[in-house]
């Protein structure tokens, strides 16, 4: 990235923590989290220790960083090194993300960017102009995208409090920042369970590794009786509904399951997995000493906010985290996806030189489709 690029993305960023700090969520029990920056060019700068607002906001002041982490762990000694900080208990974190849902939009809004020429294209194999295989990829992510995600939000919710008997109360649900949702779980019965616990967890709400013998299938004389019923708890009965599909075709669906045996049973189990298991990132999940992006700081992957979404049904991220400034600037701009922001569209562009507003200079910028003119 050119040092004009960088200058307008730190201007445009430290305009933003100076007119908005009021978004940014400092965690409960602040002085107890490890916090973490990067700055643009740079690498990570964490083991850090906040005890208030005024520390926070100088350390945005002072640093004018491109992300800002926080951990959801708690410790005696946040700001020595890990093996010394004193590890004490931790949120439940989930992270939902559009590129792991396999969506076959995914590949129209998906752009190739050369690290050999730059060159900018739809084409994932071959760079057009030099040949080049060494390509980065980069996703304007569309609201089929996002609709999915929340998707994915909901079904873990529905689990969280049916299954775990979580208070939604507790649960809180932040869009990301880029293309996805972070699903925090305060002040639950989990705080204190360790990597390998919350990884089984992630299995559960994945429905990964499921054995038929517990949805009533077994390998010598299964029967009827021991196969699941619309109105069982868990995924049992999420199995039934999306299996059985209704209360009368059951018995029929259950004859068919016997005489295709166990081997077929397995296959509709990984079946029911793909497509009722709830898609979330295990290895986030299960990682008690992840510093995750602070609520109310700007993704640097596209210049938008991690915000709380108080109605996730009616949320749309690219008008309502999206709160840079309006002034113009001249930029090359070179996108060949056309993308909308603050109800606006943008774009495409073909290295041309144009005048747009800063929100959208920024979120180009920062997915590599244009610099400062």
């Amino acid at each position: 990235m050119q040092d004009s690029d960088i200058k307008f993305l730190e201007d445009s960023f430290k305009k933003y923590y100076f007119e908005h700090f009021d978004l940014i969520r400092v965690q409960e029990r602040t002085s107890e989290r490890e916090f973490g920056y990067q700055k643009f060019n740079s690498g990570m700068t964490r083991h850090i220790q906040i005890r208030d607002d005024r520390e926070l906001h100088l350390l945005f002041m002072q640093n004018i960083p491109s992300d800002v982490y926080c951990s959801n762990a708690y410790y005696s000694f946040p700001n020595l090194p890990m093996n010394e900080k004193d590890w004490k208990e931790a949120d439940l974190i989930f992270d939902i993300d559009a590129k792991d849902l396999n969506l076959p939009c995914r590949e129209n809004h998906t752009i190739s960017i050369c690290n050999e020429c730059s060159q900018v294209s739809n084409d994932s194999g071959q760079c057009r102009k030099c040949n080049s295989t060494k390509l980065e990829k980069k996703s304007l992510p569309c609201k089929n995208c996002i609709d999915y995600s929340k998707i994915q939000v909901e079904k873990l919710s529905e689990i969280l409090v049916d299954d775990f008997a979580i208070d939604k109360e507790n649960i809180h649900v932040y869009f990301s920042g880029n293309e996805g949702f972070h699903v925090y779980v305060y002040n639950s019965q989990f705080q204190k369970i360790g990597s390998r616990e919350r990884s089984e967890l992630s299995d559960y709400i994945m429905l990964r590794g499921a054995i038929p013998e517990t949805f009533g299938m077994k390998k010598i004389k299964p029967n009827r009786s021991s196969f699941p019923d619309f109105d069982d708890s868990g995924w049992k009965g999420r199995f039934s509904k999306y299996v059985f599909g209704t209360k009368s075709k059951r018995s029929k669906i259950i004859s068919e399951l016997l005489v295709n045996g166990y081997s077929s049973f397995q296959k509709t189990l990984e079946d029911v997995s793909e497509n009722i298991g709830v898609k979330i990132d295990p290895n986030v999940t299960m990682d008690v000493h992840r510093i995750f992006r602070l609520p109310g700081s700007i993704n640097s992957k596209s210049g938008l906010t991690k915000i709380l979404c108080k109605d996730l049904a009616k949320f749309d991220p690219y008008t309502e985290a999206s709160f840079l400034s309006d002034d113009t600037v001249e930029v090359f701009a070179n996108s060949p996806i056309e993308f909308k922001l603050k109800n606006k569209k943008f774009g495409p562009y073909k290295n041309e030189k144009v005048t747009i507003p800063t929100f959208a200079a920024v979120y180009m910028i920062c997915k590599k489709l244009a610099r400062i003119a």
